[in-house]
């Protein structure tokens, strides 16, 4: 099989642009071919089993990495056929790719995962071809695994976990199992299991979804520039909504709300 390619022509499923910079240079965030680099794998594409993924992510290196780790598909299986950055390249791409499974990030530009879950929820509850999700997050927090499964995840699994595992979780979820990692599994049994809604954070609570999203970003090293094209807002807003943060939370400066944030595990 050919390397992956980013799509580029008419024959290919179109996918949203990634901005790369202030120049307004755009790199096309789309459908891929499957991958067929040499290497080891967990052996399901010779057993014939075939699932199409979409992964999405903002960071492009880890996207990258999860390619190259589970994109063998001669011997894994997986076809990745796109890629997405922000949540609304990813509703183009899913759209347009119709995949089996979707790798998706919990805190993305454009509302996070669960917007995402929310605006796919016509794919996934169809009937003859759905579209599964399974989260794949940094984040281990409570609030961050039932959101997205309260949104439709099939499962939730931290970048902790191994390739082959990976591979596996896919082919369950693909199949219509629950998967978790190691003691996520709890957080949704004790959410679904009881009647009283989750604890509230009251000082995150405070804050507009707009502002989360910017908050993000801050605790993650973005600058305002950059944060600005993720968000597709001007360097204005992005300053008006950091302002806005630390007055709600009290808080000085942007150390300070990169140390709030991290303690939360909102990064």
């Amino acid at each position: 099989m050919s390397d992956p390619t980013e799509a580029t022509g008419p024959t290919e499923a179109t996918g949203a642009a990634e901005s790369t910079g202030s120049t307004g240079s755009t790199e096309e965030i789309g459908t891929t071919g499957a991958a067929g680099a040499a290497g080891t794998g967990t052996g399901d594409g010779a057993s014939g089993r075939r699932v199409r993924v979409v992964l999405v992510d903002d960071h492009r290196m880890f996207r990258t990495g999860v390619q190259a780790e589970i994109g063998r598909t001669e011997e894994t299986g997986v076809e990745v056929v796109g890629e997405a950055a922000d949540v609304d390249q990813a509703v183009t791409v899913i759209t347009a790719t119709r995949p089996e499974v979707v790798l998706l990030d919990v805190h993305l530009p454009g509302g996070g995962g669960v917007e995402v879950l929310r605006r796919c929820a016509g794919l996934t509850g169809d009937a003859e071809q759905p579209v599964r999700f399974l989260a794949l997050s940094v984040s281990d927090a409570a609030e961050d695994v039932i959101g997205v499964i309260r949104g439709g995840a099939r499962g939730y699994v931290t970048k902790t976990i191994t390739g082959t595992d990976l591979v596996d979780s896919i082919f369950r979820v693909q199949e219509g199992d629950a998967v978790f990692s190691p003691r996520l599994a709890g957080f949704v049994l004790d959410a679904f299991a009881s009647t009283d809604a989750p604890p509230v954070d009251e000082d995150l609570d405070r804050l507009t979804q707009r502002e989360r999203e910017v908050l993000r970003l801050i605790a993650r090293g973005y600058a305002y520039k950059e944060i600005a094209r993720q968000l597709y807002i001007s360097v204005k807003t992005v300053e008006s909504h950091v302002s806005a943060v630390l007055r709600k939370l009290q808080l000085s400066n942007r150390h300070e709300l990169t140390r709030w944030a991290t303690a939360r595990r909102l990064v």
